[in-house]
């Protein structure tokens, strides 16, 4: 499946109404943190693949989905079930910590 990049004209198909759970990444490109997460992000996408849906939001090219979910700072990571954000963490986290997290939301 890989990751879904997401877009204010693909979110609600992508997310909202994903029949699995979603892990949405909010980045941007000058974020270090993001970059340092990012190979992490990409392995459970390939770990999670079929059981929950990985994508990523970057803040600069889809700014009114961050200001929607109150996104302050970056990394952000929600974790979406049946349209509605079930979990959330601000800031980088190891891989293990949010494959726990994934776990959870199954």
């Amino acid at each position: 499946m890989g990751l879904v990049h997401l877009t204010q004209k693909n979110f609600e198909e992508e997310v909202l109404k994903s029949k699995i759970p979603v892990l949405v990444d909010f980045w941007a490109e000058w974020c270090g943190p993001c970059r340092m997460i990012a190979p992490a992000v990409d392995q459970l996408a390939e770990e999670f693949s079929g059981k929950f849906k990985v994508a990523k939001v970057n803040v600069d090219e889809a700014q009114d989905l961050a200001m929607q979910y109150s996104v302050m700072s970056i990394p952000t990571l929600m974790i979406f079930k049946e349209g509605k954000v079930a979990d959330m963490v601000v800031g980088a986290l190891g891989k293990e910590q949010l494959a726990k997290k994934m776990k959870q939301n199954l």
